[in-house]
């Protein structure tokens, strides 16, 4: 559950980049990557308190994701290309940190064995303890999306969504909108890298930056709901918890690759059956549960006095 709520919250960042933004992102690792080798490297060399790394993340992946952002529509890169940029950027990212000795290489960063004491301060603790900071966050991303999307910046951003061109002829400025977009999603996403490395006590770069925590980042969202608040949520229960059992299935049965097999089916479904999402899908059902019908009439009652 720590880690489906972990997912739950970089998924809400992926959401707000794509699902409002209308930003395509296929390298959301490298955000993540940022996040976790910020906290390690602070923590694991210099004795500074993960917060502290968390702190430095965010700055460094917003930095970073405002940067890309900037070269990619100066230059007029957009819809998938700038998908494959991001791509390309995740992929080159890990390949540098993987020949690099400082933040481990290959080889990968280990934290302090835990001493099972808990402390916020170092945001250091036993498996309950992380378990209520990813609640926490994925609290908070909830919280988050939804004042996003009720404000200025979400009408702004899903205009600009919708149609760029209209957007930017009514005086949007989508430009800046879209560095804003991206340099939001990209700290947001960092920040559960971070918490993410803390919870697994070790990195590597193949593991932390890989193609595979892009999937795991946007499949909650797509499979709960794109653009919605609760979808990222729904999405990464479903979707994550499928992951790890099908995994945990297919080693003991022998089936490798078995949880790869259940995303491209689960992948196939949604597609299929519910192409917005399982909680648009969850709404109209209670919609259509609780709400009279269109053509009732409610009956009138005489009062007697």
């Amino acid at each position: 559950m720590t880690i489906v709520l972990l997912f739950a919250f970089m998924g809400q960042s992926w959401n707000l980049m794509l699902g409002i933004g209308g930003l395509l992102s296929i390298g959301h690792a490298l955000f993540v990557g940022l996040g976790a080798y910020s906290v390690a490297v602070l923590y694991i060399r210099f004795g500074i308190s993960p917060w502290v790394g968390l702190i430095v993340g965010m700055i460094l992946a917003g930095v970073v994701g405002a940067v890309l952002a900037w070269l990619s529509f100066r230059f007029e890169v957009r819809g998938i290309y700038f998908a494959l940029l991001t791509i390309a950027a995740a992929e080159f990212s890990r390949v540098m940190f993987g020949g690099w000795d400082f933040v481990g290489g290959m080889q990968g960063m280990f934290f302090p064995a835990p001493t099972g004491k808990n402390s916020i301060a170092m945001l250091s603790g036993d498996t309950r303890f992380y378990y209520f900071v990813a609640l926490g966050l994925a609290a908070l991303g909830v919280i988050g999306t939804e004042l996003i999307s009720r404000s200025y910046l979400g009408y702004v951003w899903r205009a600009m969504r919708d149609d760029d061109e209209a957007s930017r002829a009514l005086g949007v400025r989508t430009f800046r909108h879209k560095i804003l977009v991206i340099s939001i999603s990209a700290a947001t996403a960092a920040v559960g890298g971070g918490v993410l490395a803390l919870v697994q006590g070790s990195i590597f770069p193949d593991s932390i930056m890989g193609m595979g925590i892009s999937v795991d980042v946007l499949i909650g969202p797509v499979v709960g709901g794109l653009g919605t608040t609760f979808g990222p949520l729904i999405g990464s229960l479903a979707a994550i918890s499928l992951n790890h059992l099908m995994s945990a299935i297919g080693d003991s049965l022998g089936i490798p690759g078995l949880n790869n097999i259940s995303y491209g089916i689960i992948l196939i479904l949604v597609v299929w059956v519910l192409p917005d999402g399982i909680w648009p899908a969850l709404i109209r059902l209670y919609k259509a549960i609780h709400l009279p019908s269109r053509g009732s009439v409610p009956q009138l009652t005489k009062v007697e006095k």
